[in-house]
């Protein structure tokens, strides 16, 4: 059976290789050449990517970085497709599911939203319930620098707390949304932000994320 990580790893790959390696996206600024290399650099080296949360290895990571973004686009397309070598940690389904569904949901929006002609992408329930199921356990880390209480809440009534304080901004939106939100794409989520003005212009240019 196929899974979400999977599958949006596919989407990401052919949303890539359709914008092109210029292509601008929502990624920290980075070209559609950029985030694909910083796919593949997660994927096949793990001693670079530990520099995503390790300043320590920061060097090491922009090194592999260079060395990946100079490659082929298409070589970088081949890799997102055909996955991690057997060896690494992402071929196990259960890691690979738990760690890659949200990963690849968010870089696939990352370059479909950058694009000026796109659209809302519509999700199954089923995948919108593994997102918000995986947000619930995130909220409290995404949500850690916001200048403002968070709320997390789906258009259900359904809540999170993402981050505790006053004055509080409640974020509607279905899961997907909040996870782009979450993400730090607060300005490319469809949601609705409910909360004091200046509450609420804080929190959409926090610093939210991993």
């Amino acid at each position: 059976m196929s899974t979400h990580a999977k599958r949006e790893r596919l989407l990401l790959a052919d949303l890539l290789e359709a914008a092109g390696p210029e292509a601008p996206t929502l990624c920290d600024g980075w070209s559609a050449r950029e985030l694909a290399a910083h796919v593949v650099v997660r994927e096949r080296r793990p001693d670079a990517a530990g520099g995503l949360l390790l300043n320590v290895l920061k060097g090491r990571l922009d090194k592999a970085m260079d060395e990946y973004t100079a490659k082929p686009y298409e070589e970088l397309i081949r890799l997102i497709r055909t996955g991690p070598p057997k060896m690494s940690v992402y071929s196990v389904k259960q890691i690979d599911e738990a760690a890659n569904a949200v990963e690849f949901y968010v870089h696939a929006e990352d370059v479909r939203r950058a694009q000026p002609d796109w659209s809302p992408r519509p999700l199954d329930p089923v995948f919108s319930d593994a997102l918000w199921s995986r947000l619930e356990k995130l909220a409290r880390l995404t949500g850690r620098r916001s200048p403002v209480g968070l709320v997390l809440r789906r258009p259900d009534g359904r809540t999170a707390v993402a981050h505790k304080g006053t004055p509080v901004v409640t974020v509607t939106g279905e899961p997907g949304e909040l996870t782009l939100f979450c993400f730090g794409r607060q300005e490319s989520a469809a949601v609705q932000l409910d909360g004091a003005p200046e509450a609420v212009a804080k929190l959409t240019v926090a610093k939210l994320g991993i």
